[in-house]
């Protein structure tokens, strides 16, 4: 299952990404934000990272207004590896040397067309693992350390 979020700034651009998710075929949540009022993007950041480091979600897409609040929230959570992207270039690179579980866009930055593109190549581009892994794993043991679940090496 993917999870989606965004506040206010991103709501249309919400939409769309889910539109185009469903036509897709993806079992996709819309975790909010769904009126135009303003509200907290930790808010709705925290709602889909949560769903994605505790294992219920495979990926997420958070989109504010620049997309810099939502990962900066999002890369809190342990196992998240949340991506702003800004073009279909920083979408691959996401992918496929990241493996980001977790895409973040800006809903005042993006037309709706660069962002769905930016999704498509998100989901179809394979991550390239060999020495990218490598540094995942060396992610994931700092998120170790710094919880205080493992001494430094």
């Amino acid at each position: 299952m993917f999870v989606i979020a965004s506040d206010h700034g991103g709501l249309e651009l919400k939409q769309a990404i889910f539109d185009y998710l469903q036509r897709r075929g993806i079992e996709v949540q819309d975790l909010g934000t769904n009126g135009d009022a303003s509200v907290d993007y930790p808010d709705f950041g925290e709602k889909v990272a949560t769903l994605v480091s505790c294992g219920e979600a495979q990926r997420g897409i958070l989109i504010c207004g620049t997309g810099i609040g939502m990962s900066i929230v999002a890369n809190k959570f342990p196992g998240v590896r949340a991506a702003l992207v800004t073009d279909n270039f920083t979408a691959r690179m996401a992918k496929e040397h990241n493996n980001a579980n977790v895409l973040v866009m800006g809903g005042r930055v993006l037309d709706v067309d660069q962002a769905l593109e930016m999704v498509e190549t998100w989901l179809d581009i394979k991550f390239e693992a060999g020495r990218h892994q490598r540094r995942l794993d060396k992610i994931a043991q700092l998120e170790k350390r710094l919880r205080g679940e493992s001494s430094p090496e």
